[in-house]
């Protein structure tokens, strides 16, 4: 199976590292991306949204042959859910790491503050300590040293969404920082975080208690999670492939 990999923000490829050697070692194919203009100059940046990362995703899988499954992390979830707008046919299954679908003209975090044209790792104190836990002081001072900047309105612009296929994609959430039976909650509520997350038909919950940033704070478990959500998808395509 062709593994797109998102980072959320502040992240490149590299972050998924042990994701990725993870999903090799199982006989799959791990494709990571550093979202368009992650890092970039003000200049160069200034225009690009959440559509143009999504659709650079989407210029990657046209590229190659098959079906695909794609993870998103933290702000990498709104792209990942906008590819799976674009391409509902090829796109196998999304997985959310501690994130989920942005819906139509919803915002990822328009309160990140924005320095010389950028957005920046903020400070430590801007997040809750929930979101922070399992990042000791060596995995934060690593984090801030490779940490890339994200283009304003990938942060504080609207996604934009078009096809209501996506809504027959299968979805997993590892999530870490909300426990199930809340997330389940808000959802029976019609709570607006997860307004699009409960039009999709087929929604799998795995807990791995931890941060925000799984794949610092507990990589090798992470890596366990999305290679069995996307080995799951795998035997399940398998399955159909076999005469009865």
């Amino acid at each position: 199976m062709n593994v797109v990999l998102i980072p959320g923000f502040w992240l490149d490829a590299s972050s998924w590292a042990p994701v990725s050697a993870a999903l090799t070692a199982a006989g799959h194919a791990p494709h990571a991306v550093t979202p368009l203009g992650a890092g970039g100059a003000a200049d160069e940046v200034a225009g690009i949204t959440l559509a143009d990362q999504a659709a650079a995703v989407a210029e990657l899988i046209d590229g190659m042959d098959g079906p695909f499954v794609v993870v998103g992390h933290s702000g990498g979830g709104a792209v990942a859910h906008a590819v799976a707008d674009l391409r509902p046919d090829r796109v196998e299954q999304v997985i959310y790491v501690d994130s989920g679908p942005l819906g139509e003209g919803g915002v990822v975090n328009d309160e990140l503050p924005v320095v010389d044209g950028v957005v920046p790792l903020p400070d430590w104190g801007v997040f809750e300590e929930e979101e922070l836990e399992g990042l000791t002081d060596e995995i934060r001072a690593d984090f801030r040293a490779r940490a890339v900047s994200v283009p304003p309105l990938v942060a504080n612009g609207a996604q934009r969404l078009h096809d209501e296929r996506r809504y027959e994609v299968p979805v997993t959430l590892i999530t870490s920082t909300m426990p199930e039976a809340v997330l389940r909650d808000l959802i029976a509520k019609d709570h607006p975080y997860v307004r699009e997350l409960a039009r999709i038909r087929d929604v799998t919950v795995v807990e791995l208690p931890t941060g925000h940033w799984p794949q610092l704070s507990r990589p090798d478990d992470l890596a366990a999670a999305v290679v069995a959500a996307v080995q799951g998808e795998a035997d399940a395509e398998e399955a159909m492939a076999v005469p009865t």
